[in-house]
């Protein structure tokens, strides 16, 4: 009986400067890096969380009165701006077909990810504080805007949780060099 010897497939071709890559596999493009449509999904969602929580806490007449209700919507301004420049360039990149994977560019990302993402958190930490404050202990809940305070908050709070992957996933890609170029 005879046994078929399958054919060993052919070796990939050798890069130009064996230096410049590592040995194994390179995985470049990993969900939610910049640059990448689960990364501009990150981007925008982040961009409509903090434009509810804005919009919520504009709404009412008398968040004014409150600083942490103040911070809270200079927060969102932040994270709305924020969201918005890193989403045109990674429409920019998508759409001419660019990697953003320069270590300076994805630096910068994790920097600003890491700034907006501690004044979104903290925000929202100082407004919930106010919100219990008004609900739970002072009782005067009916007197104010609880509901459009709580959404707000409640806005904030996903918000700087769908930063937290964005911030996380340039950081790891900063320090690993294998996958910036």
């Amino acid at each position: 009986m005879e046994v078929a010897a399958a054919a060993a497939p052919a070796p990939a071709p050798a890069p130009a400067n064996p230096a410049q890559q590592p040995p194994g596999v390179l995985m470049k493009d990993l969900p939610g890096m910049p640059g990448t449509p689960s990364g501009l999904a990150l981007r925008v969602t982040q961009l409509l969380l903090a434009a509810v929580s804005l919009a919520a806490m504009s709404s009412t007449s008398d968040f004014a009165s409150v600083s942490a209700f103040c911070y809270i919507v200079a927060a969102a301004i932040l994270q709305c701006v924020w969201s918005l420049s890193v989403a045109m360039v990674d429409i920019y990149a998508l759409l001419v077909k660019r990697c953003l994977r320069n270590r300076r560019l994805v630096t910068f990302f994790a920097i600003g990810d890491m700034i907006t993402v501690t004044v979104t958190f903290s925000g929202a930490c100082a407004a919930a504080g106010i919100t219990v404050l008004i609900d739970d202990d002072l009782s005067i809940c009916s007197m104010n805007h609880c509901p459009s305070f709580m959404t707000s908050v409640a806005m904030a709070f996903m918000c700087s949780f769908s930063l937290s992957p964005s911030f996380i996933l340039n950081l790891w890609a900063v320090a690993s060099s294998r996958i910036l170029a």
